[in-house]
């Protein structure tokens, strides 16, 4: 069975493949559930298992990982009748050493509006991996049941934007502000909430109801399939004309009015903008002005990477912990999580040097094999002592799976736009790095499906060869040097239909291939 990998001859990018699967692998958890063997991956930050960070760094681990479906299961298993699912369990004591009883605990953070598209991602990233269409089948009652509830609760659904609401979080986080009525992090929702849209959330469920409308498609069932994609085109409108400012979206559209002194919402840039970018709700260009808007931060702020989780800053403490200071944690550190989103941004809409830019920083940050959830502007880890949590080992999976998730889907350009590698989008990027030859195979843990592919460039010819190897209905789209355009691309003795492309100022040819099981592809320029 193949192995994923890659091989660029760039020393810092081809560690970074076997450096996160190690961060990833120190964080496997293993549970027996009342008699069911359940496996994941933990956020180093808590001993739990939660479907929010687990959803993403299953885009990370699904390249090896054998278990793809007994933590989605248990999930569904424990799926309320109204319809809405826990944030997390755990066997293991976490408020130590306070608390000791390891029984088993589940918990709904009330102000949480995400878990739901989680989900239904997880669902997804499942059957991409494993290619079991009986197992999603099964599980499409339970997904549909999910997105129910949050379309039509009255602490989920906001009538009048017919938007998904939460109360007046730090983003995705999980506690809202509550003008200090509540003397510590508050995570109840009640009659006083500051209620508001966040974009987050509402590109969170974008992306899943295009994910049910693949789902229905694939399974043949044409009519639930045209109902999610054509309210997913809709929401989408609805979204981007409430949330989007002009240059990036802002961080709360308030249902309920609230002004907290020194606070310009108008100017605080929010974790989940670059996120939105690659669910798919940003048009290319609403993602381009958001990517310059970190760019031109980045540049003004002088911090050593432009992954903001908020920028400006809350007041220090108004959440209700003296520890979320300016600069800390959710408060203004800065995420490896928001740099794998935003490397993975850039690839796609013009800003390809961007991309790797952010890729070897990561890898020089973590070049010493410690990796934290956050870091302070100034570069400086995290520790027990200035986060809010107990337990900040340096195997943090969750920014980690996101970088993974930009070099092999950004740079390499392997993206599953099917399953098990069926329809296969390519977009070698290699040239962005500077290299002139790279090898990568994007292999399934769980059913040992594979793409892979070669990539040679010729200055001299003016030729790009790419060897294909895999079973995939394979739309190329590959990356030219700067001011060229292509004028052949062949498959043997045979000529393929082509079209130039430009994105921003990158050069673009894209192309269909039917490989059957090996292919070589010339494609020459000028």
């Amino acid at each position: 069975m193949k192995e994923t990998f890659i091989r660029s001859g760039h020393p810092q990018l081809d560690a970074l493949y076997p450096r996160i699967k190690n961060f990833l692998m120190s964080d496997v958890t293993e549970y027996n559930m009342f008699g069911a063997k359940v496996r994941g991956y933990r956020t180093p930050d808590t001993p739990s298992l939660w479907i929010r960070d687990y959803s993403d760094m299953m885009r990370g681990f699904r390249y090896w990982e054998s278990d793809m479906k007994s933590l989605v299961d248990h999930f569904a298993e424990m799926q309320s009748a109204k319809g809405w699912l826990f944030d997390y369990f755990t066997m293991t004591p976490e408020k130590v050493p306070c608390e000791k009883e390891n029984w088993a605990k589940y918990v709904r953070v009330p102000v949480e509006a995400d878990v739901e598209f989680r989900f239904i991602k997880a669902i997804y990233l499942a059957w991409q991996a494993t290619g079991d269409d009986r197992w999603v089948k099964k599980l499409l009652p339970r997904m549909e049941k999910a997105l129910n509830y949050i379309l039509t609760d009255e602490w989920r659904w906001d009538k009048k934007t017919k938007l998904v609401k939460r109360g007046y979080t730090i983003d995705t986080w999980d506690f809202d502000y509550t003008a200090g009525r509540h003397s510590w992090l508050n995570f109840q929702v009640n009659d006083d909430t500051y209620w508001g849209i966040m974009h987050g959330d509402n590109s969170g469920y974008y992306e899943a109801f295009n994910q049910m409308a693949t789902l229905y498609a694939h399974l043949g069932l044409r009519a639930r399939a045209r109902h999610w994609g054509s309210y997913a085109e809709a929401f989408r409108t609805r979204a981007n004309k409430i949330c989007f400012n002009g240059a990036f979206y802002t961080h709360h559209v308030h249902l309920v009015p609230v002004s907290i002194e020194g606070v310009d919402e108008a100017k605080q840039l929010s974790l989940s903008n670059p996120m939105n970018i690659n669910r798919g709700l940003a048009t290319h260009a609403m993602a381009v002005k958001i990517l310059r808007e970190y760019q031109r931060r980045g540049k003004a702020k002088g911090a050593f990477a432009d992954w903001f989780s908020l920028d400006p800053p809350m007041p220090d403490g108004i959440y209700g912990d003296e520890k979320l200071v300016a600069g800390a944690y959710c408060n203004g550190g800065l995420l490896p999580l928001v740099g794998g989103e935003l490397s993975r941004a850039a690839f796609d809409h013009g800003f390809e040097e961007y991309g790797v830019e952010q890729l070897l920083k990561y890898e020089r940050l973590t070049n010493n094999n410690e990796t934290y959830l956050w870091y302070f502007p100034n570069g400086r880890k995290s520790t027990v002592e200035t986060s809010t949590s107990p337990d900040a080992s340096p195997t943090d999976g969750w920014g980690s799976s996101a970088m993974l998730y930009a070099l092999i889907e950004g740079l390499a350009g392997i993206v599953d736009e099917g399953k098990l590698f069926q329809r296969v989008r390519l977009s070698p990027r290699w040239l962005a790095a500077g290299r002139s030859e790279a090898s990568v195979c994007a292999a399934y843990g769980a059913s040992g499906a594979s793409f892979e592919y070669s990539f040679g460039h010729n200055v001299s010819a003016k030729t790009i060869e790419m060897k294909l190897t895999g079973k995939a209905m394979t739309r190329l789209h590959v990356l030219l040097p700067r001011e060229t355009k292509a004028t052949k691309v062949s498959i043997g003795a045979k000529k393929l239909s082509f079209r130039n492309t430009k994105v921003e100022e990158s050069s673009y040819v894209d192309a269909d291939v039917d490989v059957k099981k090996n292919a070589v592809v010339l494609i020459r320029y000028q």
